[in-house]
């Protein structure tokens, strides 16, 4: 089976190659070891073997590979060793030393076994030692043996006696004596119980000298690195998902889905099935026939299900499953199951079944499943069984009871994708044959999917669900129903940002059904009408209607909806959800939500309370909101409806905002792990701490979050990150051109543009002030004009998105410290750097964003020594240093130590200082910078690529204010940071 290519990114990894380096180092030191790899076909073994090999060569050690070959009953004896040798004889370098043990001669005529009797072998096996021996004399040697499951008696034979009493004997006092290791692979999965490697296996790895290495399967998040290293253009994230999925942890199926995501539609790519059933078809006709009964049940099968299946007497059966678990097809579990060792085995062996074959199988297991007693737990499988097997009639009540049974357990995703497959079947089955009963019209259906995708956070998908429910609705269908589908739908537009339409349908929804007699249908309409209505600016509307409709509330006691429009008049009347009068009336809100049961109305107020928080600058007072928040959400399994995707997000970015850069990091990596397709709302606060910590890549994966269809979230994330890395880059065209793009996308239909606006025009200004100081340094007044143009354009639109909607409200502390920046920036590009204007700036930072305040001080820093206030400059200097420095915010610390330099505020900084800001790596990289190793002599000791080692040492210039490496070497000894070398200390290159 072919492995993955040594071409392909070593992705993780990392434990198991400092592991076999350790081994390597104690080789070096006349310390002889053997290491046993295992891990199952495809997982990389061959490719971390290269790379250890690569790195033993780079530090002066001989590799020599041996490969054993599959060749069935006919294997050619020591072929591993024979080419061993054969690399050997075609050095002339060797030559001495395989003169020196002529008895090895043998092997290399290739093709029997020579040493016949007891004494021949003995004489082979110790003349193979000696020679390795010798060869460790003159180097160290690293020998590789791989693919040991398929290695001959005669190989096997060899290995025991070079291992328990060969090249790692000691000797009698217990001294070292070989500067040799061997590291030998094979697959685990390979191994069935009378496999001949087993008990060698077992022996050797009770010896002192020997481990065992298990390489277990890669984590998602590493197959996904891989798939997108190896593939040179964009990937979608669903394409991605699927193929991490299915690979399950193995590189070579990552690596051979990825090669058929252009060709294939869908199911095992050819190679791939090829390859999965050769051990499929290794079995006896009997497991072959339970194998395929197993695979149509799915990934996992009960033995009673599996047995009254197959239709097997109970010893046939019994016997058939040990085969299938000792060839490593099957694996048995908890509670009598067998699963498929890996999901695309069964995906290959289902699809070798015939047509007819497949459905009578289906149909049994539907038939079984239907009698066992347990009709909730068992509808969504009953479901599969009965559409496999063409009984739609079946599948469609199999269907919707697996809807509703998704629907108890709060599994919104679940419950969408068995109403779906309901409504696929609707027109399939006679009208007589369906299900009947309250609720179960075609319409009413798709309203239900449509609130499933809601909750599951699958906006466009909703909205397209309930279209699909308003083209279904006839002439003379309920005013009731047919006004419920048009507020549902008027809802979900809005969830896509599609404002002017959801305030059309919402309308059309009022007006279908009076204010009186009084409704509960014209309450919820009502309260749509309102969300709606102020998305469009329709403030007086949403407020008159809000009222009306609250009233009729509290006559009807429809608690819920008095919740809903509570937080709604919240937002509306006094001072908004900023104000302790707007934040007690949120919390009323909640508590009736939760009083009445209804989850996403008690997520909205919730959410609120947040918001009010944050845009009050009460950054603290928002988490527990965003907390309760979300463990509600959880509970109810709403974590992926809108409310909550707007918390994590708020969550990240109050961490980021308050400096608190760990913790948002592994927050967003936790909530991407669970929510795969939630982009921006999981990572864009972790990408603005990225990029500002100098991660290149940070604008890469910003740009992936514009692919697909219009995400307003990811639009804006994107904005962000991608305004701020041009102006960063000194690209003042492509910083305009991205704030200018990404407002107009963010705008909605009423043309209120969003609140970022005035951020977005505060990065995008501090690349057009650089260009134009620069140009008046040059002289150029046209093109100075131009950009001080532009950057006066920039600061007019920053004041007027720092207010909300006609009334002018102005916006919170943080869109006014924004604001202030924007100002500021704007001073510098028309006339120069102003103290005045960028300590106001660095004063509405002082809310709690720790980052932003740091980078306004460093400007406020410049403006101040070109007043020549010294004394105050070093002061916000250091500020905006000590910062920069807690949170590893690279670029800004050179920022600041450029700054220092030239303004000669303070010629270095002090020792104590400097060493904190060292990590442990740095550390090490520094002690071998102080005795003039290269990049590369710093990767190859500490077992880190060159380009790695590359980083650390920019890293430390940048920290220590050095421009050269004898410069940040002499800094370095006269801070104290390293200790001279003593004579002869041993720490010249081996």
């Amino acid at each position: 089976m072919p492995t993955i290519s040594s071409t392909a990114p070593l992705i993780g990894r990392e434990d198991e190659l400092a592991r076999l380096a350790g081994v390597l180092e104690r080789a070096r030191g006349g310390e002889a070891r053997a290491v046993l790899i295992a891990g199952d076909a495809g997982v990389g073994k061959t490719r971390m073997l290269d790379e250890v090999a690569a790195v033993a060569a780079r530090a002066g050690t001989t590799v020599l590979t041996g490969h054993c070959v599959d060749l069935g009953d006919v294997g050619l004896p020591y072929l591993p060793f024979t080419e061993v040798l054969g690399l050997l004889a075609a050095d002339e370098r060797f030559t001495d030393v395989l003169a020196a043990h002529p008895v090895v001669d043998r092997l290399l005529g290739g093709g029997t076994d020579t040493a016949r009797d007891t004494g021949d072998r003995l004489r082979l096996f110790e003349g193979i030692a000696g020679l390795l021996a010798g060869l460790s004399d003159i180097a160290p040697l690293l020998l590789v043996l791989e693919d040991l499951h398929w290695a001959d008696q005669s190989s096997r034979d060899l290995l025991r006696f070079l291992l328990s009493r060969g090249i790692l004997q000691r000797s009698a006092g217990g001294a070292p004596t070989h500067r040799l290791a061997l590291f030998a692979s094979y697959r685990a999965d390979d191994l069935h119980r009378r496999h001949p490697l087993r008990p060698l296996l077992a022996e050797l790895v009770r010896l002192p000298a020997v481990d065992r290495l298990e390489l277990r399967p890669m984590t998602d998040p590493e197959v996904a690195r891989l798939v997108r290293a190896l593939r040179a253009g964009p990937l979608p994230d669903a394409t991605v998902r699927r193929i991490v999925e299915r690979a399950e942890g193995n590189a070579f199926y990552a690596e051979e889905l990825l090669a058929a995501t252009d060709t294939e539609a869908g199911g095992v790519p050819s190679g791939l099935a090829d390859v999965l059933l050769i051990r499929f078809e290794q079995l006896s006709d009997t497991a072959q026939q339970v194998l395929r009964t197993a695979a149509v049940a799915g990934r996992k099968v009960e033995h009673d299900l599996l047995r009254d299946a197959v239709g097997l007497p109970e010893d046939e059966l019994e016997s058939a499953l040990r085969e299938a678990i000792g060839r490593q097809l099957l694996v048995s579990g908890h509670s009598d199951t067998y699963a498929f060792r890996h999901a695309l085995a069964r995906e290959a062996v289902y699809a070798d079944l015939l047509p007819g074959e497949r459905a009578r199988l289906h149909g049994a297991f539907a038939r079984l499943l239907t009698g066992r007693g347990r009709p909730a737990e068992s509808a969504a499988e009953r479901a599969h069984h009965f559409r496999a097997s063409h009984d739609l009639t079946q599948a469609l009540a199999a269907s919707l009871e697996a809807a509703g049974h998704a629907q108890s357990l709060g599994a919104p995703a679940e419950e969408l994708r068995h109403l779906e497959a309901a409504l696929d079947l609707w027109s399939a089955v006679e009208p007589s044959a369906r299900p009947t009963g309250e609720g179960t019209d075609r319409v009413t259906l798709t309203l239900r999917a449509s609130a499933a995708a809601a909750h599951a956070g699958q906006a466009h998908r909703a909205v397209s669900l309930t279209r699909a429910a308003l083209a279904d609705i006839g002439q003379d269908a309920d005013s009731e129903l047919a006004a419920r589908v048009r507020y549902t739908l008027a809802g979900n537009l809005i969830g896509v940002d599609s404002l002017t339409a959801a305030f059309a349908y919402s309308s059309e929804a009022l007006a279908m059904i009076p204010a009186e007699p009084p409704s509960r249908t014209w309450v919820w309409a009502a309260a749509t009408h309102v969300l709606a209505a102020r998305q469009v600016g329709e403030y007086d509307t949403a407020l008159r209607i809000a009222r009306q409709a609250l009233s009729v509330a509290e006559r009807l006691d429809v608690t819920d909806a008095r919740a809903d429009l509570l937080i709604s008049l919240a937002s509306l009347e006094g001072g908004g959800r900023r104000t302790p009068e707007g934040r007690e009336r949120l919390r009323g809100a909640r508590d009736l939500a939760r009083g009445s049961g209804n989850a996403p109305v008690e997520l909205r107020a919730l959410f609120n309370l947040a918001v009010g928080c944050f845009e009050s600058g009460d950054l603290d007072e928002c988490l527990p909101w965003l907390t309760e928040g979300l463990d509600r959400a959880r509970r109810a399994g709403l974590l992926s409806s809108p409310y909550p995707l707007e918390m994590r997000y708020l969550r990240l970015l109050v961490l980021y905002t308050l400096g608190r850069w760990e913790e948002c990091v592994r927050a967003a990596t936790a909530d991407a792990d669970v929510l795969v397709a939630a982009g921006g709302f999981t990572v864009g606060p972790a990408l603005y701490a990225a990029l500002a910590r100098g991660d290149l890549t940070a604008a890469d994966r910003a740009r992936t979050l514009l692919e697909g269809p219009f995400d307003w979230m990811g639009t804006l994330v994107a904005a962000i990150v991608l305004t701020d890395a041009a102006a960063q880059r000194g690209e003042p065209e492509a910083a305009v051109e991205r704030m200018r793009s990404s407002v107009a996308a963010l705008t909605d239909d009423a043309g209120t543009p969003p609140d970022v606006t005035v951020r977005l025009a505060a990065l995008a200004l501090s690349a057009v002030a650089d260009r134009a100081a620069t140009l008046r340094l040059t002289g150029d007044e046209a093109e100075t004009r131009r950009w001080t143009d532009t950057a006066t354009e920039l600061r007019d639109l920053a004041r007027l998105s720092s207010v909300h909607g006609e009334n002018g409200t102005p916006q919170g502390p943080e869109g006014q410290a924004w604001l202030a920046r924007a100002e500021a920036e704007w001073a510098r590009a028309v006339s120069g750097p102003d103290a005045a204007a960028w300590g106001r700036a660095v004063a509405a930072f002082d809310f709690g964003d720790v980052y932003e305040r740091a980078r306004c001080q460093v400007r406020f820093a410049e403006a101040l020594l070109t007043g020549e206030r010294r004394e105050e400059a070093g002061v916000a200097a250091r500020e905006a240093r000590a910062t920069a420095v807690r949170l590893g915010a690279t670029p800004l610390l050179q920022q600041v130590d450029a700054l220092i330099r030239r303004g000669r505020l303070a010629r270095t900084p002090a020792a104590d200082a400097r060493t904190t800001i060292l990590t442990a790596r740095e550390q090490d990289v520094l002690r071998l910078l102080t005795l003039g190793r290269s990049n590369r002599q710093i990767g190859e000791d500490l077992f880190i690529s060159a380009k790695t080692a590359s980083v650390h040492v920019s890293n430390i210039l940048a920290k220590l204010g050095a421009a050269s490496r004898t410069e940040a070497v002499a800094v370095a000894h006269r801070q104290g940071l390293v200790s001279p070398e003593p004579s002869g200390s041993g720490h010249g290159r081996s």
